[in-house]
């Protein structure tokens, strides 16, 4: 199948939700002409088309008005400020609403270091914001976290699942650390999330590459994401993760990825001196008992740091608002 657009979102499942089909960009009159043709592989310049009576015809040279004349119109400023002293105003949203939910703050580091994190899943291969945080029907939900979160991670590859030799999960999938039982993603973050249970995301090289969704980090950290461990980040979503508060590091040996097992915990100490440039230890407890550590490095500034202290981002400028006000 192909699928020919005149913007820039072609890269696959975008359009259709098949991974398999092929995504082309190019100008608005020629998506006409293919459209027209029925085929990719109509030449719209000198090729010709058969009418309802049986002729052949061929299409105009595209002619227009590439720009307004006189400039793009302006519209109508519907902009309105807020008030200096916003502490009357209560904003207000159906406890029933499927589309918006107000924002509730995440919760400020506690102070210890981490211990005893499950792991959710390790992604195998490609992992995009778009396998974090699928888009197409789920952006209805956009201002709605709980809602949206039933997409994290839908189409993530597990590694686990692939490596076991016994199995092999469906993308998406994993194991359910309460119950045992093969479970989507988005269930298992849900059903931790309501336990209180936080744990570890691990990715595989340039995780989060693609759209710089802020969902993708926002999910997470909803559902009781508090570690992020991967390969290698792509930037920017490695960015939006420590917005939201989630410490995110990579392995120091990209082979240590290899090493952590579906059933092992993660801990990570001396969070407490988390400083720029300065290796992280993380230890990995087996099922069996037996222990390793490995190190991991991160690329937070001492500014980010304070973010990860305060929970997220927001919070600091909550807070600074608070102060102001």
């Amino acid at each position: 199948n192909v699928i020919v657009t005149s913007y820039n979102r072609n890269f696959p499942k975008r359009n259709d939700g098949d991974p398999a089909t092929l995504a082309f960009v190019t100008s608005p009159e020629t998506v006409i002409a293919l459209a027209l043709a029925g085929t990719v592989d109509f030449d719209p310049i000198g090729g010709t088309l058969t009418n309802d009576r049986g002729e052949p015809v061929a299409l105009a040279e595209p002619s227009g008005i590439e720009l307004p004349p006189d400039g793009f119109d302006p519209g109508e400023d519907t902009f309105v400020a807020p008030p200096a002293d916003g502490s009357a105003v209560d904003v207000r949203v159906s406890p029933d609403s499927e589309r918006i939910q107000l924002l509730e703050p995440f919760a400020p580091w506690d102070g210890s270091d981490y211990k005893d994190l499950p792991v959710i899943a390790k992604a195998k291969g490609k992992c995009t914001t778009d396998h974090i945080s699928a888009a197409g029907p789920w952006l209805r939900y956009r201002g709605h976290l709980e809602n949206i979160s039933g997409n994290l991670y839908l189409g993530v590859v597990n590694g686990f699942g692939s490596s076991n030799g016994d199995r092999s999960y469906d993308v998406g999938h994993g194991k359910n650390q309460i119950t045992g039982e093969i479970q989507p993603l988005p269930d298992i973050a849900r059903e931790y999330h309501e336990a209180g249970l936080r744990w570890v995301f691990i990715g595989d090289s340039n995780t989060g590459e693609g759209s710089s969704r802020e969902h993708a980090a926002m999910e997470p950290r909803f559902r009781g994401c508090v570690l992020a461990l991967a390969r290698s980040f792509a930037r920017i979503h490695e960015t939006n993760l420590k917005k939201q508060g989630v410490l995110a590091l990579t392995f120091a040996d990209p082979a240590d990825y290899e090493r952590i097992g579906e059933d092992d915990r993660i801990a990570v100490s001396g969070l407490a001196d988390l400083a720029p440039d300065q290796p992280v230890t993380v230890e990995v407890t087996a099922p069996d008992g037996a222990v390793w550590a490995f190190e991991a490095h991160h690329t937070l500034s001492d500014e980010q740091i304070e973010w990860f202290r305060a929970g997220s981002a927001l919070n600091i400028i909550r807070s600074r608002a608070g102060q102001q006000a």
